[in-house]
């Protein structure tokens, strides 16, 4: 991957307008400015100023060529603010009507993003009126986490050690600002809370890690209980699941939707699909687990085969959502 910088794309602008130029595309409005106008819009994409100079205009259609022309690309996605999303509407249509884009082998997309809001409403700043910096949040995020965990460790609520807390309150406190951004629709304003992020309830990624550390912790009990060693069984290829519980059968409906959800994911281009999939399967699980009998069970094995095929299908999705996932808490 190598990554290009504004300036990289400043010798690639003059031939661009030459080539619009000569297809009789560019309009030569007051002062001297090139201009391209495109269907749908009434303002231009302005190629090159008055004073000579380039813009965003100019920069992102020499990209769009060079990623388009010399790069191949077949599917080109710009995530920004939802505000450009006009202007690069307006870029495609102008690379359509160039000839760079054959609609029937190329795909442009945009994915604009919404506004952070504080809890007040308004555009999330620190008092001092400044924009609040990420390293920040996290910080804080991991910080809250710490002193959830110890608190849980003094009432004895917690199966780790004073030590893992740092470790184990990073992933949860990063991984919480990561879910709670990623689990809704990229367009749309949120306000932030650490409150609600950091909630142990609802569809938030700390219940999602106390739901897959449940799994583990069932597993685990299997093995060193009853000897049952789930992993050596599907390694062995002799897994057999049995499905006569509605608990049973509806969380592995949930499992069989993964690979429908990958699909409209790749289509979309949402990450919160994969949120309402994993929060959905979490409920499935949990469902599951109050309602079906694990541990001395006669389907003993058929169940702790089918914990075994929910964290592995809840840890793809923490991976692809960039969450690292912990296995006790």
């Amino acid at each position: 991957l190598e990554e290009c910088g504004e300036s990289f794309y400043n010798s690639k602008i003059p031939p661009v307008i030459e080539e619009f130029d000569k297809a009789g595309m560019i309009s030569v409005e007051a002062g001297g400015a090139k201009c391209v106008f495109v269907p749908k819009y009434k303002v231009p994409l302005m190629l090159q100023k008055s004073d000579g100079g380039f813009g965003y205009d100019s920069t992102d259609m020499a990209a769009l060529k060079y990623r388009l022309c010399d790069l191949g690309a077949t599917r080109a996605v710009y995530i920004t603010d939802f505000s450009q999303g006009d202007h690069f509407q307006m870029c495609y249509l102008a690379a359509e009507m160039i000839g760079w884009v054959d609609p029937s082998k190329h795909k442009l997309e945009h994915i604009g993003f919404g506004t952070v809001m504080g809890e007040d409403g308004k555009r999330f700043k620190t008092r001092s009126g400044e924009t609040v910096r990420l390293v920040d949040l996290l910080d804080e995020a991991v910080k809250r986490m710490e002193t959830s965990l110890h608190e849980r460790i003094e009432e004895k609520k917690a199966v780790i050690t004073t030590e893992q807390v740092p470790e184990i309150a990073a992933a949860m406190g990063y991984g919480a600002v990561k879910y709670f951004d990623l689990r809704r629709n990229p367009t749309s304003n949120y306000k932030f809370s650490y409150d609600e992020m950091l909630d142990t309830r609802g569809n938030t990624a700390i219940y999602l890690m106390y739901a897959h550390a449940r799994l583990e912790s069932i597993i685990s009990k299997g093995l060193a209980d009853h000897n049952i060693d789930v992993d050596e069984i599907v390694k062995n290829k002799t897994a057999k699941i049995t499905l006569a519980h509605p608990s049973e059968r509806n969380l592995a409906l949930h499992l069989q939707m993964f690979s429908d959800m990958i699909v409209d994911v790749l289509q979309e281009l949402y990450p919160y699909r994969v949120c309402d999939f994993l929060y959905a399967l979490s409920n499935a699980v949990s469902e599951f687990v109050t309602k079906c009998k694990v541990m001395g069970s006669p389907e003993m094995e058929s169940r702790l085969l089918l914990c075994r095929a929910s964290a592995v299908c809840m840890r793809q999705c923490f991976d692809l959502l960039a969450i690292r996932h912990v296995n006790r808490i």
